[in-house]
């Protein structure tokens, strides 16, 4: 059945020409007209949602307000030196404090439980030789081995001196070995623990930010994609899969992993995050969220049962995809972590599995940019949108009102 032509009410009311368009109702979408309409109240925004949610990583992840483990955080500094690490650090926790202070627990489950990594009995030491920290990892090019103890702290000890201005205490990360027994694990040597972590549930804070939007006058269109823009008399005219355009003045694109199917210049690719959930785990014996083989495993607790996602590295290629499904491949892996590490011996069954779809790309700086006068992107989450996206928000905002606080890593 064809559509029939919008009336004078709707073209005056939804579909009325916009200051901003924003594309992407997912976390940094909502973030962004958060912070545009806080910044600047006399601004029209209407936020096109493809899907009848935000459809890609917001609603799919696994729930982590993720701060980030210590051997990620040690890759991190390798790949993209120490300055933007602590860069990405510090807006990832000042993002999950924003998070805190704007919204009760009960509107988005937010949980301070903390967070752990567990290392294993064969764990690989990180290769330091790409930067100039002797004290704080082995001797590049040695092959996997057990770490150990002394030379484990004394990586701890070199990160907490560097997080210090940024969580304001004295240790952020350290050792808990005791805890392995306690927790059940098998096969894990040691234990790190993680005071910044914390647990939130996605769909809870997606729902509270939709809401707070709304409030402020925001204007929200679900099941509308963008499929292309032009500039026509000083505005944008954007063409959409349904039989009309919009018009704004400024697009704001904030579809993260898709970015591309409007700005293919970009440096992103989509990558498939596969999570499943177990049943009821009859005493349960721990609480956090839990990291593995620097955050490519990564499991939490959601009340009695386990969330567990991840094993993306196990097949780099297939996972490079913006298909939303699961694989045999990766689920199986993911049962077998779960089976031979989290829960050796114990009785449950799978009774979720799901995935969603990061942006991830040559490096884990975000996107943040003007593209021309009248387009914007705030892109490129590296599977780190929870924390990072109120930072974002905010920062594109400042960027498409005032033309302060650019920030490009692209």
């Amino acid at each position: 059945m064809s559509m029939s032509p919008l009336s004078v009410w709707e073209k005056e009311s939804f579909f009325a020409p916009a200051d901003i368009v924003i594309a992407g109702s997912g976390l940094v979408g909502l973030w962004s007209a958060y912070y545009l309409k806080k910044s600047a109240p006399h601004l029209s925004i209407t936020i096109v949602e493809r899907g009848i949610i935000p459809t890609g990583a917001s609603t799919r992840n696994a729930g982590f307000a993720c701060f980030g483990s210590l051997t990620e955080l040690v890759a991190d500094a390798q790949k993209m030196g120490e300055d933007h690490m602590l860069e990405l650090v510090e807006m990832r926790y000042k993002g999950l404090k924003r998070i805190a202070r704007l919204f009760s627990e009960k509107d988005t489950g937010f949980e301070r439980y903390g967070g752990y990594e567990l290392i294993a009995d064969n764990h690989a030491s990180v290769d330091p030789s790409t930067f100039s920290y002797p004290e704080t990892l082995s001797q590049a090019g040695q092959p996997a081995r057990t770490i150990d103890v002394n030379e484990l702290r004394s990586n701890i000890d070199w990160l907490n001196r560097k997080l210090k201005k940024i969580v304001k205490q004295q240790k952020t990360f350290h050792l808990q070995n005791e805890k392995i027994e306690e927790f059940g694990f098998s096969g894990i040597q040691h234990l790190i623990a993680n005071k910044a972590e914390a647990q939130l549930h996605s769909g809870k804070l997606c729902q509270s930010l939709l809401r707070l939007v709304q409030s402020m006058g925001v204007t929200i269109l679900n099941n509308i994609e963008i499929k292309g823009f032009e500039k026509m008399n000083g505005h944008l005219l954007l063409h959409t899969d349904q039989p009309y355009t919009l018009t704004a003045s400024q697009l704001l694109v904030c579809t993260n992993a898709f970015a591309r199917q409007l700005l293919p210049q970009l440096d992103i690719e989509p990558a498939r995050g596969q999570i499943l959930v177990t049943s009821p785990i009859d005493q349960l014996p721990f609480r956090g969220t839990f990291h593995f083989d620097e955050g490519f495993y990564y499991f939490r607790d959601l009340g009695d049962r386990i969330l567990l996602g991840g094993a993306r590295n196990k097949a780099f290629a297939a996972e490079h995809t913006d298909e939303m499904v699961v694989t045999d491949l990766v689920q199986e892996e993911l049962e077998r972590f779960l089976r031979e590490v989290i829960l050796p011996g114990r009785n449950y069954h799978i009774e979720h599995r799901w995935s969603g779809i990061m942006g991830m790309g040559g490096e884990k700086m975000p996107i943040i940019r003007a593209i021309n006068d009248h387009v914007f992107c705030a892109v490129r989450m590296s599977g780190m949108g929870v924390a990072l996206a109120p930072m974002i928000g905010e920062k594109i905002a400042a960027l498409m009102t005032d033309g302060t606080q650019e920030f490009t890593a692209d």
